[in-house]
């Protein structure tokens, strides 16, 4: 079954169009989700909740655009409601256990173990610097660099001004520039070492 066909059939009421959905649309989502959140059960039900959402919500869809990019701005905007809520609930210490397992979770390719030590000790970093960024910037982030979204993109679905988003986007690489520059450092040193 084609998406049209997925989308024109949960808009009819039959729900089977929502399977076709969820088997192109989950993976991407949880994974986004997951860069933001850091956490990825809570990741997992964000995109439940959104999947479950866009049935009473279909007939509001343009079916000549792209479900993808229309589902994927449901998924940031309640992602950042979930996070909103949850930093009203839970230490920043709790979120930074969460986000370095959320992102240790995450699928990764079979690799020798030198290159698996490495790979882990950078996404670490990485989560751990995502982590000391705002739930907004990381955002940003994972739009752009994740989702592949053009700032412009990323203005109109977010609802926010051009200037907006690439001030965000300028902030977070700032702050990811600092936080990781040990590593980037560490890393140009030992490729140095084994050209020596």
């Amino acid at each position: 079954m084609h998406e049209h066909e997925a989308i024109a059939r949960l808009q009819r009421g039959d729900i089977a169009g929502l399977e076709e959905l969820v088997r192109r649309h989950q993976y991407q989502a949880v994974r986004a989700a997951t860069l933001i959140t850091r956490d990825r059960a809570t990741a997992e039900d964000v995109v439940q909740s959104a999947f479950l959402r866009i049935v009473s919500s279909i007939q509001q869809f343009d079916a000549s655009r792209p479900f993808g990019p229309w589902f994927m701005r449901i998924v940031v905007n309640d992602t950042l409601k979930e996070l909103q809520r949850r930093d009203r609930q839970t230490t920043l210490d709790a979120q930074d256990a969460d986000g370095r397992a959320a992102l240790d979770a995450l699928p990764s390719d079979e690799i020798g173990p030198e290159q698996l030590l490495a790979q882990g000790e950078t996404r670490e970093a990485v989560a751990h610097a995502l982590g000391q960024l705002t739930p907004l910037q990381r955002v940003a982030v994972v739009q752009r660099y994740y989702l592949g979204m053009s700032e412009a993109e990323m203005a109109q679905r977010g609802g926010t001004s051009h200037g907006a988003v690439k001030l965000r986007l300028f902030g977070a690489r700032e702050r990811l520039r600092k936080l990781l520059g040990p590593l980037w450092n560490e890393s140009a040193q030992s490729n140095e070492e084994k050209l020596i």
